[in-house]
């Protein structure tokens, strides 16, 4: 526990993280001032949150006030990169996350999952099998539940499970799971770190950056990057892979996912029994299933899991068939390497939606995999023309200037047997407000086709 008595404390941003850590701090005896650039006409709800806890704020922009606090706040959503956060550190003003206040608070073991992609999945999924095992668990982090806003309801004997970003890392201090979990890194958010994977390899690394020999962590062996960087944790290694053998974690046994723990071998499943489908899948349910028996969850639950998940919502979610199209939601997809996994998972052709605020992505990656499986990509908001640029000559590219216009282009592109898949590759605030608000229009306008 950090005592907070009497001091003042700045939070940086008033969206979800912000507005959950805002009265956390209140309630453990801060002085709280809440800080966005944002107008208040954007933050109706938000201002509304504080005013009901008493809690002082300014919209619109960041002021003087900000700096006149002992400690400040940063929700993900701020860039360490930004002037305010800057100065505040030039005035040798402490910063820290909303991630490391919470665990300040927590009581319970913290279970932490991290990777460019499948984090949600993995999330989720270790979730369902705490669920199905009947052991008290909370599930928050980047998963859309801030951890500020449940930290309050964990005791000892929660299980506290955690979806946590690179932004959440990027300003901890003390922050230790018990298990932390490396999916995978590849480049995403490459406007936030200098266009240096260094940088970003090396932000996701913290996870696991004060664990001890007494710790875990579960991690991708065939990743390069994470392989690189948990050379120098101190924690027990769990290693999970398709491509080889491990001595101690999970592997595949011609099509069956194979754990080896305590020099014992046990088969758990054949991928083709797994309620999820592609590749990239079957990494995120290896290290679901590592976390749930190094926990002590009993194999046949583990297997009952696996075989009924269905995924999360936005994340290749199954919308409808209509004429013999399957139409795929993978909102979530928001950097190339997820675009790659999406359609590996499919052998049906494929027209693709691509595109939206662009974070440097390096689409040649997909030259290949696009010229086999995809023919025609619909290109969507800002970065349409760097995706046409991408791929004109490799598939038919058709340009869209709203969501709707590219539903019912995808549509005229597409024959019975075919596949449309929303997979953009992109951030997606030039025309939404986030990834969900992407994928629910997109269903929306699937349904009523």
């Amino acid at each position: 526990m950090v005592s907070l008595v009497g001091k003042t404390v700045t939070v940086l941003g008033a969206a979800r993280s912000g507005i959950a850590v805002a009265p956390l701090l209140k309630n453990n005896g801060a002085n709280v001032f809440v800080s966005d650039s944002a107008p208040a006409e954007k933050l109706t709800h938000e201002c509304e949150v504080l005013n009901a806890h008493g809690i002082a704020y300014e919209t619109g922009k960041h002021s003087e006030r900000v700096y006149k606090c002992s400690l400040m706040v940063l929700s993900p959503g701020v860039p360490s990169t930004a002037q305010v956060v800057v100065e505040a550190q030039r005035r040798n003003i402490p910063v820290v996350s909303e991630l490391e206040v919470a665990s300040w608070f927590c009581k319970g073991p913290i279970i932490a999952i991290t990777g460019s992609n499948g984090k949600t999945t993995t999330t989720t999924l270790v979730g369902e099998i705490l669920n199905d095992a009947r052991i008290k668990h909370v599930v928050a982090g980047n998963i859309g539940t801030a951890f500020s806003s449940v930290v309050h309801t964990v005791d000892k004997e929660t299980l506290v499970v955690l979806e946590v970003s690179s932004f959440q890392l990027d300003h901890i201090q003390t922050f230790r799971p018990w298990i932390s979990v490396i999916l995978n890194i590849t480049p995403d958010h490459m406007d936030r770190y200098e266009h240096r994977m260094e940088l970003y390899a090396a932000a996701k690394a913290r996870i696991f950056e004060n664990q001890c020999d007494d710790d875990i962590i579960v991690y991708n062996v065939d990743d390069e990057w994470t392989r690189r960087v948990v050379q120098s944790a101190r924690s027990q290694r769990v290693e999970f892979s398709t491509q080889g053998s491990v001595t101690r974690g999970a592997m595949l046994d011609g099509k069956t996912i194979r754990t080896i723990l305590d020099g014992v071998p046990v088969d758990v499943l054949p991928i083709n029994e797994l309620g999820i489908r592609g590749m990239h899948n079957v990494y995120n349910v290896m290290a679901a299933t590592l976390v749930a028996r190094v926990i002590g969850i009993d194999l046949d639950t583990i297997r009952t899991t696996l075989r009924t998940f269905r995924g999360v919502e936005h994340r290749l979610e199954f919308v409808r068939e209509l004429n013999g199209v399957q139409y795929y939601n993978d909102s979530k997809a928001t950097n190339v390497d997820s675009v790659r996994f999406a359609l590996q998972a499919f052998e049906e052709p494929i027209v693709l939606l691509l595109g939206g605020r662009d974070k440097g992505n390096d689409y040649t990656v997909l030259t290949e995999l696009v010229r086999e499986r995809v023919k025609a990509i619909v290109a969507l908001g800002e970065s349409a023309e760097k995706v046409e640029n991408a791929f004109r000559g490799i598939t038919v590219v058709k340009r869209a200037t709203s969501m709707d216009e590219a539903v019912s282009v995808a549509r005229f592109l597409a024959v019975p047997g075919d596949v449309v898949l929303l997979s953009p590759a992109c951030a997606s605030f030039d025309w939404f407000q986030n990834y969900e608000h992407r994928g629910k229009v997109f269903k929306e306008l699937v349904q009523k086709l």
